[in-house]
């Protein structure tokens, strides 16, 4: 699988909280439409030359996972999934080794159920499309037309695409592919995805023994915790939602958040309650996974760090603290490797929804990739190691 990750580029897409990844790599070739650009020209006068691109975002909007039980419902009628005639290229899914796509036993659990209007949960809509086709624009502008760092004209040898292998990733990938390069390719975009169990960019429950039986005692318990449990009753009996429904403030949010997202009523009451329930959503999210237990953080993105670093790694060989928030919609960060011009130093940037980042134990926004693989270094995990750990299960007990 290795030297897939190393080709040019890489986006991607995820089902929880991120879902594809890009990777892209320097052009390889000049593009005459962009190489007089002032821009870029200017940008030679930086003491840092942008070597290696990796991209990791979530979905855009889609259909809830499940409706709120008791309440008033919506239509989620097929015209809402309709896709943008500017977001369609030509495109192919495959498994990592470029056979056919492999099963998808996350997007078949989808699918034995139909939401009132007759789609299914969780399917990108015409506004997720949008969303990250603007988000491709975005990255055309800082990519191509401000430092063509990329070709106008997509290049499997400049950008790799990976996605996790559910519908609403996959094609926010390809909606991003389609604004990044307005439409224009001369090969047909591969989207690359993998089997469940080996799945590294989301928490993986269906091959990490661990994990599942960590989280799945720990999701049962967030909502009984004393402060989350009476607000979810006062929130059910406000709503009208009878006690024996198996309702938790992450399904309230979610269905709540795709209605207003999509202009579809909510019922009235929520509007009060609408603090809450994201403060809470949150709370019980950070209960699920203890973010601040190192072996927990490795289980979940242990293995995509590690391999996010490997790609900085192979691409040199070849040549602060913010409150806990639900990522919106086509929520994007993005990792660039910087190579100093005089002294060949490398340096990572980070930026979240667009916006630059200075890390907790780096020096400086552009951070010298020593300081940024020594942050990393509690977290990322090996494919070795990390089967090594989620194997381990002796002396845990299932719930």
């Amino acid at each position: 699988m290795r030297n897939l990750w190393t080709r040019a580029g890489v986006f991607g897409s995820m089902s929880m909280a991120f879902g594809s990844l890009l990777w892209s790599q320097k052009k390889t070739e000049p593009d005459q439409l962009f190489s007089s650009c002032s821009s870029a020209d200017a940008n030679l006068t930086s003491p840092y030359e942008l070597k290696l691109v990796q991209v990791l975002f979530r979905h855009g909007a889609r259909t809830p996972l499940k409706s709120i039980p008791d309440v008033m419902e919506v239509q989620w009628v097929p015209t809402l999934l309709q896709p943008p005639a500017h977001t369609d290229i030509n495109y192919v899914v495959t498994d990592l080794q470029g056979g056919p796509r492999p099963p998808a036993p996350v997007e078949d659990s989808y699918r034995k159920n139909v939401l009132t209007g007759g789609t299914y949960p969780g399917q990108l809509t015409t506004v997720g499309m949008q969303q990250l086709y603007e988000l491709g624009k975005r990255l055309r502008r800082r990519y191509i037309e401000e430092t063509a760092f990329l070709g106008s004209t997509f290049s499997q040898a400049e950008v790799y695409v990976r996605s996790t292998n559910i519908v609403r990733t996959i094609e926010s990938a390809k909606c991003l592919v389609a604004g990044l390069f307005q439409q224009n390719q001369k090969e047909i975009v591969t989207i690359l995805t993998t089997e469940a169990e080996s799945e590294i960019l989301y928490p993986n429950y269906h091959g990490c023994k661990l994990l599942q039986i960590l989280g799945s005692h720990r999701w049962a318990e967030s909502s009984t915790l004393p402060d989350i449990a009476a607000d979810l009753q006062n929130i059910q009996n406000a709503l009208g939602i009878a006690a024996h429904q198996n309702v938790d403030f992450i399904l309230i949010r979610d269905d709540m958040v795709a209605r207003e997202t999509h202009g579809l009523p909510c019922p009235p009451v929520l509007d009060t309650w609408r603090d809450t329930v994201e403060q809470r959503a949150v709370d019980m999210m950070c209960h699920i996974y203890e973010p601040s237990k190192r072996e927990n953080l490795q289980l979940c993105v242990g293995p995509l760090l590690h391999t996010m670093l490997f790609n900085i790694e192979e691409k040199l060989q070849g040549t602060s603290s913010e409150p806990n928030r639900w990522p919106p919609y086509a929520a994007d960060i993005t990792l660039e490797l910087h190579q100093h011009r005089q002294t060949n130093e490398a340096f990572i940037k980070v930026s979240y929804l667009g916006q630059d980042h200075l890390l907790p134990g780096c020096s400086g926004v552009y951070c010298p990739l020593q300081e940024f693989k020594q942050a990393l270094s509690a977290y990322s995990l090996s494919s070795e190691l990390y089967q090594a750990l989620c194997n381990n299960t002796e002396g845990v007990t299932k719930p």
